[in-house]
């Protein structure tokens, strides 16, 4: 497994809790043609790729609502990285986002006769964010067969907490945001433990991440740079 493609799967994973709001969801836009732009970077602080979020489609059933989410990652010189498009679901309780946007099928595009078989539980945020709040887990399982090679997947998410509330400002703007810290622990040849926290505003979504490893060190972060409704 190629490191680009592991870091990718990490940088994905990490900034999955991305966009959806119309009446039944406080902190993300459900609007077709809402978009956002972030952008990640790495220990050093220099630009690792953008990442376009836009929601394509919204559709009705029964009492959710659901958006359709196309995810567009590039590098520096705008060289597409991976793509993919999963679901959001919202009620009037929050949203939950599609468990299988921890994986990105596209990702394995180097591999011939590729399969995969996805499980798990979505990503949970509810509307009525307070401090203190434990927040439920979420976790995807792959099974990945290339060319009759074998392979596991997982990733988890853990101990989500809501820790504070902040301030604040990126080129897009300046945000009143939830701070959500959680635990993460993703296993794909190879085992990557450690923290993140999440800085999530009304009406937004994702406007800031940093990401830990198991001493506490930062190694990538994500800014919300473009936004539009």
């Amino acid at each position: 497994m190629k490191l680009r493609t592991y870091m990718t799967i990490i940088a994905v994973f990490s900034i999955t809790i991305l966009f959806a709001q119309n009446d039944c969801s406080a902190f993300y836009p459900f609007e077709e043609g809402a978009t956002a732009e972030i952008t990640t970077y790495d220990k050093r602080g220099d630009i690792a790729a953008k990442v376009t979020y836009m929601v394509s489609e919204i559709s009705q059933n029964g009492g959710n609502t659901t958006a359709e989410m196309n995810m567009d990652m590039r590098d520096t010189d705008g060289t597409l990285i991976t793509q993919s498009t999963y679901d959001v679901l919202c009620n009037n309780e929050g949203i939950e986002i599609d468990f299988k946007s921890m994986f990105s099928p596209q990702m394995a595009t180097q591999f011939n006769d590729i399969e995969t078989e996805i499980t798990g539980t979505n990503i949970v945020l509810p509307n009525d964010l307070t401090v203190g709040q434990t927040l439920p887990d979420a976790d995807m399982q792959a099974r990945i067969n290339m060319s009759g090679i074998n392979m596991n997947m997982s990733v988890k998410m853990q101990d989500r907490k809501v820790v504070g509330q902040e301030s604040v400002s990126t080129p897009a703007g300046t945000f009143d945001c939830y701070v959500i810290s959680y635990s993460n622990d993703i296993k794909m040849g190879i085992n990557q433990r450690g923290s993140a926290k999440q800085w999530i505003a009304k009406g937004v979504g994702l406007v800031k991440q940093e990401d830990y490893n198991r001493r506490g060190k930062v190694t990538s972060s994500s800014l919300l740079t473009a936004f539009s409704n």
